[in-house]
């Protein structure tokens, strides 16, 4: 959020001083003293949009005071519509007293970073969270859009689609997000696109753990902690499946060219066999009748998810970190 931004937010509030005793004014929600006031930016498309936000008020779990906000001016759907009513403006983000911000990653419509909708608008809430808050996490998408906001660093469009649960081993660097944690953990991974190791050191970022299909966290320091997730540790046990069954989807009604590739490490042996069965019967008679009988999930799906401890604590370090950076923060304070 840029200072002229931020300057015309302020007027707007001036201009409406007088109308606020007649308007209806949306109710502000307290918190305890010492609680940590988190936003969550929820950029996702309409058919993930209460999902994510779901997902990540688990990881953020019950003991923070959870502030929902999301860009103005994005085609929405009516239910969605709906549901926008718990949230606020992206403009309301520098009078919402926030400690720290996760921002979402969303569905890639454009193929360059620049020309999607939501682009502009991330650039400057980039530039105001670091000037502003503790800490901000940056999920996929999101994470891809801010390193090019802030450093002109783009990401690269890989060959194939990057979808599976990958092995992801830390780099030997200590950081207190870190903490607790086991060398190697399982994450997903779900993007076309990728920021390499040596692009991101070149530019001043640390990289803390990596994965075969390429970097997985990775942070840059100064007076806030930006942190980056290239992988989705707030997935749900199905997600990836899901992801795969729409894709599948769109090959089948034709508005994908070429059959998805199988998410890696996320079925079970039974489940791969079937679903390779499928794949064998849809590229011979690709039809979009062929959707009613892809594979129940709950059959071709191994039981419970295997990162989601990891992440959670991932989380806690996370929020941790926020805890004690702010209450430096405020001892400082004249």
């Amino acid at each position: 959020m840029t200072a002229a931004l931020h300057d015309r937010g302020l007027a707007r509030q001036n201009r409406g001083a007088a109308r606020r005793s007649a308007a209806p004014r949306r109710p502000q929600l307290s918190r305890p003293p010492g609680t940590l006031a988190i936003g969550l930016l929820n950029n996702m498309p309409d058919a993930a949009f209460l999902q994510t936000e779901r997902q990540f008020r688990r990881l953020l779990g019950p003991d923070v005071a959870l502030r929902l906000f999301a860009l103005d001016g994005l085609g929405r759907g009516e239910a969605v519509r709906a549901e926008l009513a718990r949230y606020q403006s992206h403009r309301a983000l520098p009078a919402a007293g926030l400690d720290a911000l996760v921002i979402t990653g969303s569905e890639p419509v454009e193929s360059r970073l620049q020309d999607e909708p939501f682009f502009e608008p991330l650039s400057e809430i980039v530039a105001w969270a670091e000037a502003h808050l503790v800490s901000t996490l940056f999920s996929c998408l999101a994470a891809h859009a801010a390193v090019l906001a802030r450093d002109g660093l783009a990401r690269r469009r890989l060959p194939r689609k990057c979808s599976g649960v990958f092995p992801c081993r830390g780099t030997g660097s200590a950081h207190p997000l870190l903490a607790g944690m086991p060398h190697t953990v399982s994450v997903p991974h779900s993007r076309w696109n990728d920021l390499t190791e040596a692009d991101l050191v070149a530019s001043g970022y640390t990289v803390l753990r990596r994965a075969p299909v390429g970097v997985d966290l990775f942070i840059r320091e100064g007076r806030s902690l930006l942190v980056f997730l290239q992988g989705h540790p707030e997935y749900d046990a199905d997600s990836l499946a899901r992801e795969y069954r729409r894709d599948v989807g769109r090959y089948l009604a034709g508005t994908s060219a070429d059959y998805p590739a199988m998410p890696e490490n996320c079925f079970s042996s039974e489940g791969v066999a079937r679903l390779e069965g499928f794949a064998t019967a849809a590229l011979a008679r690709r039809s979009p009748s062929l959707s009613a009988s892809f594979p129940p999930l709950a059959q071709i799906l191994p039981p419970g998810a295997a990162w989601q401890a990891d992440a959670a604590l991932l989380f806690r370090n996370w929020l941790r970190y926020v805890a004690l950076n702010r209450a430096s923060a405020l001892r400082s304070a004249p």
